[in-house]
């Protein structure tokens, strides 16, 4: 059963993944651990973005001009590539919360009748 959780937790984060980082880079730029370690942390260890996950969506959202990658010195004078979303992005990000939103919804109103 553990196998199978593990498996549909992974096909919802595909399905997510762009929505939760543009969320994450709407309060601030952030480098790759670092929006690793935060959405470990606000999600309370439920994702855990790996390499093969984080950046081929950081680049398909670059690509889309969601996003805006930059290079900068980190405090440590270590240079980190910083992500920034731009106003498409933000206008792309409330879109897709909105779709959401009504999704959940919509799931709520079949899985759990008893709630309507």
């Amino acid at each position: 059963m553990e196998v199978q959780n593990e498996l549909y937790r992974r096909e919802l984060l595909k399905g997510s993944t762009e929505t939760l980082l543009l969320s994450l880079l709407a309060t601030e730029a952030m480098y790759g651990y670092q929006l690793v370690k935060e959405m470990d942390n606000r999600s309370s260890g439920y994702f855990r973005f790996k390499e093969g996950t984080l950046y081929p969506a950081l680049h398909r959202l670059e690509r889309d001009e969601m996003v805006e990658g930059k290079w900068e010195d980190s405090p440590s004078g270590q240079a980190r590539r910083y992500y920034y979303i731009t106003g498409l992005g933000r206008a792309r990000l409330e879109s897709m919360l909105q779709e959401w939103s009504k999704f959940t919804e919509a799931v709520d109103l079949v899985a759990r009748p008893e709630n309507i």
